[in-house]
């Protein structure tokens, strides 16, 4: 396989991964762990896992920018975009705490176990699973992300922090997260993705400043190619899941967590 083809094939499977709750991460390691080795540096390939998340950040903007927007003359809307981003600002709070402790904890000892992922894929597929009505006897169709307490965006955070063990999903734990808080699924997927901004561009900042840009032209080129290549595909899983929401359940997800776990697992047995 060429180095541009593996780039390529990454971005592709960050764009569908990174909104469905399936675990972009996971996909990427385990995909990583198959194909990656010795045709591009550790160093570069730590870097891009992260950076290729640059594109679906933008994809999100564009696609939430009516909701996002802050450029507006119109008093009640402008109060609602300043409520939406107090609530995503508290709800960052607990990701930003754990993210400073945890992070070379999780990074030493779970990063590359394929174990650890296979686990956390099954575990949340059986959770998604679940009908949502038993997550939650009663959502509020009527709440929506600038409607949501505090109190309510400090535990989706909170549900945010678990998907640090890779395998988990970011999108998957908070859309959890949302479900059993009583969010509507809609509502719970948008909070989802609205919170991916700066929860990804956070990760992303501080990984860069971490590891520095050492770049060679070909590595920079592969980076701005991956992020084009995600954006694009990373805008079209948005559009597809919010309108599949409309009228089915995330029980697909859980089926599909559980079967890739499964498989996993089976490859990484002795003698596999």
């Amino acid at each position: 396989m060429s180095s541009i083809l593996l780039i390529f094939l990454l971005s592709i499977l960050e764009g569908v991964t990174e909104f469905l709750p399936i675990s972009s991460t996971g996909h990427m390691i385990l995909f990583g762990s198959l194909f990656t080795k010795g045709l591009l540096s550790k160093h570069f390939m730590d870097n891009f896992l992260v950076v290729v998340q640059l594109g679906p950040i933008l994809a999100v903007v564009i696609y939430f920018w009516e909701t996002l927007n802050p450029f507006t003359k119109d008093p009640g809307i402008l109060k609602k975009r300043v409520l939406l981003y107090a609530k995503l600002t508290v709800a960052m709070i607990p990701t930003v705490i754990a993210g400073l402790f945890l992070e070379n904890f999780i990074s030493d000892y779970f990063m590359d176990n394929v174990i650890v992922v296979a686990a956390a894929l099954i575990l949340y597929g059986v959770l998604f699973l679940i009908p949502e009505k038993k997550l939650c006897a009663d959502p509020d169709p009527l709440v929506k992300p600038e409607t949501l307490s505090y109190f309510r965006a400090f535990a989706i955070g909170l549900f945010q922090c678990l998907a640090l063990v890779p395998g988990t999903s970011r999108s998957g734990s908070t859309i959890l997260g949302g479900l059993i808080l009583g969010l509507s699924k809609q509502c719970a997927a948008e909070f989802s993705f609205l919170l991916a901004i700066p929860t990804m561009f956070g990760a992303t900042g501080l990984k860069l400043v971490k590891n520095g840009l050492s770049f060679t032209g070909t590595e920079w080129a592969f980076l701005v190619f991956g992020n084009v290549v995600s954006f694009a595909v990373a805008w079209i899983v948005i559009k597809w899941l919010m309108g599949y929401l409309k009228k089915k359940s995330f029980r697909i997800f859980g089926g599909y967590r559980i079967a890739l776990g499964i498989a996993v697992l089976f490859f990484v047995l002795p003698g596999r």
